[in-house]
């Protein structure tokens, strides 16, 4: 069982965090100050849920600290610093995700696969980006889903191996229209929407919702099982 570390002093926060990790099959491990945090990261975790104002400090300022002791395992930083200054800033010190409170349940439990998806993904010969089930050929330009082929459009390609590339991070709609379709502006058309529910579609019936929404934001490529 992949197991998460959860380093939060509010006990309620805590808890709701806690149930969704339950609900993704890992087994949660709750720590509540700052050092507790960066003496337990190290161990064997896949992912760490890490606030920011925490007893004992900044958690932005300690990923450094958790790193250099040895800690693997992918960060998301849950705070109630929302602002774009401060998401930007705890992404340039290291976090792989960052998620504002107060936060919706599905929402944590995308970006929670998207990095547990991630830590997972192999790149061989420059070639082969394998997320599980999921495989994407970067020279064949193919994509295969349990080994069965995905018949996907050379705009679609475009798409996933962009998606694909940028794992378990928000990929905004603007970010599409400059790398995708070489757009530096809106048209003010849904083209993004239209294509990319076209793509989850293929997915979604070859057994693999990969593709998520992030409300409000864009999209988070974490490719898992379709129930």
């Amino acid at each position: 069982m992949d197991r998460i570390l959860i380093v939060e002093d509010d006990p309620e926060t805590a808890a709701a965090v806690a149930a969704e990790v339950r609900g993704l099959g890992c087994e949660p491990v709750i720590v509540t100050t700052l050092e507790e945090g960066v003496a337990a990261a190290p161990g064997d975790f896949k992912v760490i849920v890490l606030d920011r104002m925490l007893p004992g400090g900044d958690g932005v300022e300690a990923m450094a600290r958790m790193r250099a002791n040895g800690a693997r395992a992918m960060i998301l930083v849950l705070s109630a610093l929302g602002r774009a200054a401060n998401r930007v800033e705890g992404l340039e010190k290291g976090a792989d995700d960052y998620l504002p409170k107060p936060f919706e349940p599905e929402e944590l439990r995308a970006r929670l696969r998207a990095l547990l998806r991630r830590g997972t993904m192999q790149v061989l010969d420059n070639d082969l980006l394998a997320f599980g089930d999921l495989e994407i050929r970067m020279k064949a330009r193919t994509v295969h889903i349990k080994r069965a082929h995905v018949a996907v459009s050379p705009k679609e390609f475009e798409l996933i191996s962009y998606f694909a590339q940028n794992a378990g991070q928000v990929v905004t709609r603007m970010q599409l229209l400059e790398n995708v379709w070489n757009l530096h502006f809106d048209p003010g058309t849904n083209v993004v929407d239209v294509h990319v529910g076209r793509l989850r579609r293929k997915l979604e019936e070859a057994g693999s919702a990969a593709i998520q929404t992030a409300r409000g934001e864009g999209y988070v490529f974490a490719p898992m099982a379709a129930k």
